[in-house]
């Protein structure tokens, strides 16, 4: 029994659907007051379809405005020759509120509750005629495994009848209201568009693989920092005194010149004793500071530097007149260091004392073993504490406590102008960049450093540019340490000045086969050093690119407190404790030789920085989701149906275009002559061909031979 919704569809797609009689009948209503039958299974846009694949046939005017009651005979009107010309289609009135149900033996009439009278019964004298009558079970034709549409205009009607997509079946539902069917093509492609350009912006961001930092707090034992110390107190080496005393001797003519101090006054010469030969080096007094006055402007005070050729000089200026004779001093210096044989020196034999009076850590003695003594040329005598302890507790009682001896014995006053103690706190296992991390601690005062740690873990490779070890970095580092940014940016500037300047700074570890730079021996060296470190300082070299940052990196923020230690009433008791009372000056404070230090944890807690991409592959994902739900309310499956979508019409679009290559090959004047031979035994047609039509998915009035394709 057939509903009313069904029947009111079928009247409204009647117009564009016709079918062939056959079998037992199903109906389909067409121009009011008619019915037409057509074949079971048969259809074209949304109706079921014959397994055979026939096409239907259109209605002509004479089935559509013929108003008399009673069955009506219609002619085919489709391709001549796929069906007898003869056949007739009965169409039979139909009346507004019933219902027809079909049966193998002919038509019943079911009244709807609230319609009119019911149609008259079919005729008596109508019997079906064979071909109408269902075929057995075992003839009836077999479902494909593949099946491909005969049109486009199907494949696309099917898609937009079953798709999962929001807005398609608007497309078939409205086809008859031009204006709709128009105004939802124009949403649907406009959401399309829409959709399409807000993933490209995504995908645009997600290019450019973004991160965000996430900042969460750890608590756990920490090992105890390493910390380096020194003395500013660069002394003589005893090979170059002469040397140097001759470069003394040399500044202070320079300082006369330039600002009238004589410093014979104020300023004791070195020791002049005899401690044997020394390397042969000639003072370069062509290299002397000189002041630049420019009109309107400041005067600056500096040295000139040219080449071997003495062509293409230029001036190191500084606004300072003591940075300028500092720096004018350490270059002199450094090519009389340079000359010097490469021999350790024991910083506590030199100057005949110890520069650590006392060291306690968490309430225990520091042995001799925890130190790592070196000597810096010009921060001087330099001690690491390395000791391997972990802190168990914050507090000052549970850090390092170090009482300093900050004499200047043998001092060079023009190389190092401050009196203190150089500090830097740095991990474990990393060379101490004094010049560029370190701060100086006061004499005569008491300071207390706390730590707080922080550690940085970056992304690599797509996200940045970070380092896990030197395995990632094609500059070999010069230190024998872990590896910093800073000591590859040192290793890399001084394989650039040995390979520029064909030898090395004297401040920075040699590479194998090169030697240290002396106007002795490479008297442009100054020329080509300075040079070469303005592009440094400019980044115009390419150590910054071959230098990342390490992957993991921890750092340490200080706050620090002083005061003034020792106070004058327990200064005599303790430096009589120290046993230092004796070597005081008479002019210099009781305090001006030592100092104290405490470093220690304020908090065991430390916050960790984490790289964290915006988009990883699961967020991109869900983004695209939600925009695809957000124009078109559908999920991946729906992505699915697109992608069939478009394998079925590759397929349909290559198996028209064979069909047409195949009837341009028959119309050439050779193919008949090809094709006079004899033919072959004709080949019987499946079980779903009827005897007037062709097999399944072959269009009316093709040709057998196009059937097989």
């Amino acid at each position: 029994m057939l509903k009313p919704p069904e029947l009111q569809w079928g009247l409204a797609s009647c117009g564009s659907t016709s079918g062939r009689l056959s079998g037992p009948h199903h109906w389909l209503a067409c121009q009011p007051p008619y019915l037409l039958f057509l074949k079971p299974r048969v259809h074209e846009w949304g109706f079921p379809r014959d397994s055979a694949g026939w096409r239907m046939p259109h209605l002509g005017p004479a089935a559509l405005n013929n108003t008399q009651a009673g069955p009506l005979a219609k002619t085919w009107l489709d391709q001549p020759g796929s069906v007898s010309p003869n056949q007739t289609w009965p169409c039979w009135p139909l009346t507004a509120g019933t219902v027809v149900q079909t049966t193998s033996e002919g038509l019943g009439i079911w009244k709807y509750p609230q319609g009119q009278p019911p149609l008259p019964p079919l005729p008596e004298d109508t019997p079906p005629r064979p071909e109408d009558r269902p075929l057995p079970p075992e003839d009836r034709p077999g479902e494909r495994l593949v099946e491909l549409h005969t049109s486009f205009r199907e494949l696309f009607t099917f898609f937009c009848t079953n798709a999962t997509i929001h807005g398609t079946i608007r497309l078939v539902c409205s086809r008859q209201n031009r204006l709709k069917t128009a105004s939802w093509g124009l949403l649907l492609v406009g959401a399309l568009g829409a959709l399409y350009w807000q993933f490209g912006l995504l995908f645009e961001q997600y290019w450019r693989y973004p991160v965000i930092m996430t900042v969460s707090v750890h608590s756990e034992r920490k090992l105890f920092p390493s910390v380096t110390l020194c003395d500013m107190n660069p002394h003589r080496p005893s090979p170059a005194r002469r040397h140097l005393q001759a470069l003394d001797e040399f500044a202070q003519e320079n300082i006369y010149s330039l600002y009238k101090f004589n410093f014979s006054e104020s300023w004791e010469g070195p020791f002049a004793e005899d401690l044997g030969p020394e390397p042969s080096f000639q003072l370069d007094r062509g290299i002397r500071l000189q002041r630049l006055n420019h009109p309107g402007r400041q005067s600056k005070v500096g040295f000139r530097l040219c080449n071997s050729t003495g062509g293409d000089c230029f001036y190191r200026v500084y606004s300072s007149g003591v940075t300028a004779a500092r720096e004018w001093y350490r270059f002199h210096y450094m090519n009389i260091l340079a000359l010097l044989p490469p021999t350790r020196e024991d910083s506590h034999r030199s100057h005949g004392g110890h520069f650590v009076f006392s060291c306690r850590y968490n309430g225990r003695d520091c042995q001799a073993r925890h130190f790592q003594t070196f000597h810096h040329p010009t921060y001087g005598s330099c001690y690491t504490f390395n000791g391997a302890w972990a802190a168990q507790h914050p507090g000052i009682t549970h850090g390092i406590s170090l009482v300093l001896r900050t004499e200047q014995q043998d001092h060079l006053p023009l190389l190092s102008t401050e009196n203190g103690i150089k500090v830097m706190i740095h991990r474990r296992n990393q060379t101490p960049f004094l010049e560029h991390r370190g701060f100086s601690i006061r004499p005569g005062t008491e300071t207390t450093i706390g730590i707080r740690e922080d550690e940085v873990h970056r992304l690599g490779s797509p996200y940045g540019h970070c380092s896990d070890g030197m395995e990632a970095v094609d500059v070999p580092l010069l230190y024998n340490a872990t590896y910093t940014m800073q000591a590859c940016l040192v290793s890399c500037f001084q394989q650039l000045m040995v390979e520029t300047c064909s030898c090395g700074y004297y401040l920075y570890p040699l590479p194998v086969g090169a030697e240290y730079c002396s106007y002795t021996r490479h008297p442009a060296w100054g020329h080509c050093f300075y040079r070469l470190y303005r592009d440094l300082e400019t980044h115009r070299l390419p150590c910054a690119s071959r230098c990342p940052r390490p992957c993991r990196e921890s750092s340490y923020k200080l706050s620090a407190g002083t005061s003034r230690w020792p106070s004058s009433k327990s200064a005599d008791w303790i430096l009589a404790v120290l046993g230092k009372r004796g070597h005081q000056k008479p002019s210099q404070s009781p305090r001006s030789n030592i100092a104290k230090m405490n470093i220690f944890y304020q908090e065991l807690n430390y916050r960790t920085v984490d790289e964290t991409p915006v988009y990883s592959v699961p967020q991109l994902l869900s983004a695209m989701g939600s925009l695809w739900s957000l124009w078109f309310g559908s999920s991946v499956l729906s992505v699915l149906e697109l992608l069939e979508l478009l394998l079925d019409a590759t397929a349909l679009a290559l198996l028209l275009c064979c069909r047409r290559l195949r009837r341009a090959w028959r119309s050439q004047p050779g193919a008949a002559t090809r094709a006079s031979g004899p033919r072959p035994e004709a080949t019987p047609l499946p079980s779903d061909c009827g005897p007037d039509l062709k097999c399944s998915g072959t269009p009316a009035g093709a040709s057998a031979e196009e059937s097989r394709l």
